[in-house]
C-alpha cells in the first residue's frame, strides 16, 4: 500500500469511526446520518441569498408578501413555542440540573422526548432560511447583512452536531433559550407585518437585538460550566458552545452599534 493511499484511507476511517459514535436512536432520521446534506443546504442558501436571488430579482418588481409573511411569522411563533415548552417539560422546567446535566441515551419519555425535540429544533433552523428568502423576493437586499447570512448559514451545522451525538442533556440549553428568544422575535415581526396601525405600538427593534446578545452571554456562561462541573457530558461541547456564543455575540454587537448609533446620529 503506497503512502498516498494511506493518507486518503486514514481520514476516511476516522470519519467513519466518528459517525459510528452518533446517537443510534436518531441514526435513520432525515438529514442526521451524515453532515453532507446539511452542508449542501447551507451552501445553497448562501448562494441563493448572495448571488442567485439578487440576480433573479434585479429586473423584477419586489413581490408583495405581506400576508404570506404574517402566516409564516405566526407559524414560527407556534413552532418555537412547541420547542420551548417541550424542552422545558422534558428537562429544563425543573428536571435538569442547570449546573451540569448528563446525557440520557435511553428510550425513556424524557430521554427520547428531548432527542426528538432537538431534531425538531434542528429542522427549524432550515425553516429560518425563509427570513432571508423573503428579503430577497421583496428586494430588501440591504437587510441581508453578513450577520444575517453567517447566523442562518452556520446554525444548521452547529445544531446538526448536537442532534448527531448529544441530543439531550446540558447541550440543549442553547436551543431551549433560543426558541424563547425566537418566540419574542417572531411575535414582533408578525405584528409588524400587520401594517402601520399595529407597528406604531411596537417597541424598537433594537431591544430584540439586545435580548439576543444577552442570550449569547447566557449560553457562553452555561457552556463554561462543563469545565467546572463534571457530570459525564462531553466537555468538548463547552468549547464549541463558547466559540459559537462569542462569534454570534461579536456579530450582533457590531450590528447593534453600527445600526443604532447611526440611527441616533441621523
Amino acid at each position: 500500500m503506497d503512502n498516498f493511499t494511506i493518507m486518503i484511507r486514514a481520514p476516511i476511517e476516522q470519519y467513519n469511526w466518528l459517525m459510528d459514535r452518533g446517537d443510534p436512536r436518531l441514526k435513520n432520521w432525515p438529514l442526521v446520518e451524515s453532515p453532507s446534506p446539511t452542508i449542501v443546504l447551507c451552501l445553497l442558501y448562501v448562494y441563493f441569498v448572495k448571488i442567485l436571488g439578487p440576480e433573479l430579482m434585479a429586473n423584477r418588481k419586489p413581490l408583495d408578501l405581506r400576508y404570506l409573511m404574517m402566516v409564516y411569522n405566526f407559524f414560527m411563533i407556534i413552532l418555537n413555542s412547541y420547542i420551548f415548552i417541550s424542552g422545558g417539560v422534558y428537562g429544563w422546567f425543573g428536571k435538569y440540573n442547570l449546573l451540569c446535566q448528563p446525557m440520557d441515551y435511553s428510550m425513556s419519555r424524557d430521554g427520547y422526548g428531548m432527542a426528538q425535540i432537538t431534531w425538531v429544533y434542528y429542522i427549524s433552523k432550515f425553516v429560518d432560511f425563509f427570513d432571508s428568502i423573503f428579503f430577497i423576493l421583496r428586494k430588501k437586499f440591504s437587510q441581508v447583512t453578513n450577520l444575517h447570512v453567517i447566523h442562518h448559514g452556520l446554525m444548521p451545522l452547529v445544531v446538526w452536531s448536537a442532534v448527531k451525538f448529544c441530543p439531550g442533556g446540558h447541550g440543549t440549553f442553547p436551543g431551549f433559550s433560543n426558541s424563547f428568544v425566537h418566540i419574542i422575535m417572531y411575535t414582533y415581526y408578525g405584528l409588524a407585518a400587520c401594517g402601520p396601525k399595529i407597528q406604531k405600538y411596537l417597541w424598537s427593534k433594537k431591544y430584540i437585538t439586545a435580548f439576543q446578545m444577552i442570550q449569547f452571554v447566557a449560553i457562553f456562561i452555561h457552556g463554561n460550566l462543563l469545565l467546572v462541573y463534571d457530570c459525564g457530558f462531553p466537555k468538548f461541547y463547552a468549547y464549541e458552545l463558547m466559540v459559537i456564543a462569542v462569534l454570534f455575540f461579536s456579530l450582533f454587537f457590531n450590528y447593534f452599534t453600527k445600526t443604532y448609533r447611526k440611527s441616533k446620529q441621523q
